[in-house]
């Protein structure tokens, strides 16, 4: 009896190895990586889409753009080549939707501060109020570190055309004149080539826990 025992334990043993072994191998090959998505304009809601491009199904980048900072600096798609960024829209006035939208992008900003890869990128959508001293004074009081941060001002047809023919970010409604303004909470993530991988909303905690997450599956791609 004994020994039959000593044999069972032995091979209970052996069998949960070769189990977790076999588990293990089951897990490995069932979590293969996969990509964020690229988002097209062919393939997010026609209202978020301009008609010039809504016929895009690849290729979409994120276009030329010469924008100034909270510093007086110019601030072109050439700053973020070959960055992963997080792109914004905003005015430093709003008291809706825009403070918290500002707190969280403080909140990414403290995650990625010494990651060399991944930038941030907020456009004000009054850029006639918003200009560089205005944004300057609004950077040092949310804390905004200048290397990894820029708020940027310009030309409002310039900035508005980027929300909606790049970004894809507010309904496609106005061309950027007096009476135009967007307001969105969306926050997009973009990658090292120019493309959206990603959005979330900007006032939300669990997408912005979702968007730290992705930048570091991104950031996995070769």
């Amino acid at each position: 009896m004994l020994s039959f025992f000593k044999v069972y334990k032995k091979f209970a043993i052996v069998f949960a190895i070769l189990s977790i072994i076999i588990i293990s191998v089951i897990y490995n090959t069932l979590n293969v990586y996969q990509p964020l998505p690229i988002y097209q304009p062919a393939h997010v809601s026609s209202e978020l889409v301009d008609s010039t491009i809504q016929y895009k199904k690849k290729y979409h980048k994120i276009g030329h753009f010469s924008l100034i900072n909270q510093n007086g600096q110019t601030i072109t798609e050439a700053h973020y080549s070959e960055k992963i960024y997080v792109a914004d829209f905003f005015f430093t006035t709003c008291q809706t939707i825009c403070p918290i939208m500002t707190d969280h992008m403080v909140a990414i900003q403290k995650e990625i501060l010494n990651d060399d890869e991944v930038m941030l990128l907020s456009h004000t959508v009054t850029p006639e109020i918003d200009t560089v001293a205005q944004l300057k004074r609004y950077a040092i009081r949310k804390g905004v570190v200048d290397k990894k941060w820029n708020l940027v001002t310009g030309d409002k047809k310039q900035i508005y055309d980027l929300a909606r023919k790049s970004y894809l970010a507010v309904k496609d409604h106005g061309n950027g004149g007096p009476f135009d303004m967007i307001h969105t909470e969306n926050f997009m993530l973009i990658d090292k080539k120019g493309q959206i991988r990603g959005f979330y909303d900007g006032t939300n905690p669990e997408d912005i826990h979702q968007l730290l997450e992705d930048i570091k599956h991104l950031k996995k791609e070769p």
